[in-house]
């Protein structure tokens, strides 16, 4: 009789499920993406990628970030989570931590080992050091744990962010060429990625080399191939074509990270995940999140107006055309619901800026701590600095205390000092930054990206069009809009066509796919909605679904 109860049970939550959810959520990250390159490369993009998805979806053509540092793992998070480093705690990729005094790793775990073809580093990862929950795992518990969540990427944050903390599985790729993941999640890979492992379906990709996918004129919105604003692809000029094979002998297979072809093989890996795990194949909603990471290895080496990044580009918008209609014949048009965002957009580089004659310049973080080193020991005495980056001072308060100084004082003496150089916008003390009332614009982001046990005694604001990064490439991690400014597309399952153009924040994304999947709210959001989304479009509900 109790089995009988129980039957009766699942399957009155699946009949329910089958009513209002989805089969299959596909949350799709791409790391680095500007909003502004799904403009200014529309003209060379096919009809069935992102156009299909801006055409048939709904675009929030004003989608940012609300925190700094705008970095992947706080992005990932955010995204997710529905709130901020401040609450959700990944204050970085990686950071200082002032309470444990020593360097971390966002998805750092000693307790875990690695499963798979990985080096013993690669795979001691996890979420514990993530403090809030997930849509991921919100739909995990609303399911009764019966709903599947399954997080990749080529980077282990971007899988295992995502993924939350009740995930079946995140997988990310290792430099041998495979996809492994952590005892976190069981104590051997399943049988089917070890197949797809084996077949080292990279080497397909390595053995073709990067030549241009499409005639050389197309790259017109792009400056010309080995401009000197690129840094080198594993020492090798960027230039066009590039052999592969000769980067995979003298390096290894992570080499495929930094080509389009690294996108390629995760969308590959994504089809089999479908598959074999048959999500989407019954009526109770599972999650498959989906980081593609080569575009962030990309820009930041070669920059955003490389032809590198624009083939990039163009060749991502037919690995999503190709995996929308895998999800079309695999799960059923009508059935998945996708969103498609960005962990934080990126900057301009400095070196082509400052050539057209605007006053910027890249800065060296090393630089910069040295300098504030023999600041502090010309007027203290003494080096009162425990560790400078990610924005952040930290101060020996055990040593200011030993020699009878106010820490007031020094922060008064060293903000001062920062004003005189001439990077600096603004500097906030940790009594400013927490007692935050929102009317200051900057000092705001960088109140939802500080946690207290986390974070430095002062937080710096560099003056737009500033980098702490080399004279090529790019990066990101400030609070203006190059780097907040990032797409976000909805489609599929009772999302209806249209734009808003109203200013939106990352962390409404993941309570808006809680109230379409009608479950619990992540514990750390504010629940702000983009209900532009929420008047459910009947027109694409199937016949399937209407029986």
């Amino acid at each position: 009789m109790k089995k009988l109860f129980a039957l009766l049970f699942l399957f009155s939550l699946a009949k329910s499920f089958s009513q209002e959810q989805p089969k299959l959520v596909v949350g799709i990250v791409v790391d680095q993406m500007k909003m502004e390159y799904l403009y200014r490369f529309s003209n060379d993009f096919s009809e069935t990628g992102f156009k299909r998805l801006m055409r048939e979806g709904y675009t929030f053509q004003n989608m940012h970030y609300n925190y700094m540092p705008t970095y992947t793992a706080p992005g990932h998070a955010s995204i997710y989570t529905g709130t901020t480093p401040t609450t959700h705690g990944i204050v970085g990729n990686d950071w200082f931590n002032k309470t444990t005094g020593k360097d971390m790793y966002c998805t750092d775990d000693e307790n875990v080992k690695t499963i798979g073809d990985g080096t013993d580093s690669e795979g001691k990862m996890s979420p514990k050091n993530l403090q809030s929950t997930t849509i991921t795992d919100e739909l995990k518990l609303a399911t009764n744990f019966k709903g599947k969540v399954i997080g990749m990427s080529l980077k282990d944050r971007g899988a295992i962010l995502p993924a939350g903390h009740f995930a079946d599985w995140a997988f990310w790729y290792s430099k041998t060429g495979a996809f492994i993941s952590s005892t976190y999640y069981g104590e051997s890979l399943p049988n089917w990625v070890t197949n797809f492992n084996n077949a080292k379906h990279y080497e397909t990709y390595i053995q073709k080399g990067w030549e241009l996918f499409k005639p050389k004129e197309t790259y017109n919105e792009s400056l010309t191939d080995n401009s000197p604003y690129e840094g080198k692809l594993y020492k090798k000029t960027p230039f066009f074509p590039y052999n592969l094979k000769d980067m995979y002998d003298n390096n290894d297979a992570g080499v495929l990270r930094s080509t389009p072809f690294g996108n390629n093989l995760l969308a590959d890996f994504a089809k089999e995940t479908i598959e074999k795990e048959a999500l989407g194949k019954d009526e109770i909603t599972d999650f498959l999140t989906v980081s593609f990471s080569s575009t962030d290895y990309i820009g930041h080496i070669l920059g955003p107006r490389s032809i590198e990044l624009q083939d990039t580009y163009l060749r991502l918008d037919e690995t999503i055309a190709d995996f929308l209609a895998y999800l079309d014949k695999n799960v059923g048009k009508g059935n998945y619901l996708v969103f498609l965002t960005a962990d934080h957009a990126g900057a301009e580089n400095v070196s082509y800026l400052k050539d057209n004659k605007y006053d910027v310049n890249n800065l060296n973080s090393k630089t910069i701590k040295n300098e504030l080193v023999e600041f502090s020991k010309t007027t203290f005495g003494e080096d009162l600095i425990l560790d400078y980056s990610n924005f952040n001072l930290f101060f020996n308060k055990d040593l200011i205390k030993k020699k009878e100084l106010e820490l007031s004082k020094v922060k008064e003496e060293f903000t001062n000092y920062l004003y005189q150089q001439k990077f600096v916008k603004r500097v906030y003390t940790e009594e400013q930054i927490l007692a935050s009332s929102g009317a200051d614009f900057y000092l705001n982001f960088i109140a939802n990206g500080y946690d207290p046990s986390q974070n430095g005694e002062l937080v710096i604001t560099l003056k737009p069009g500033y980098v702490e990064y080399s004279s090529t490439g790019t990066t990101h991690g400030s609070p203006y809009t190059y780097d907040t400014h990032v797409p976000l597309l909805f489609y599929g399952w009772h999302i209806k066509k249209g734009e808003s153009f109203d200013r939106k924040e990352i962390t409404q994304i993941a309570p808006t796919l809680s109230q379409l999947l009608k479950i619990t709210y992540p514990n750390g959001t504010k629940a702000e909605l983009l209900q532009e989304v929420l008047n459910k479009d009947e027109s694409v509900i199937t016949k399937e679904q209407r029986r």
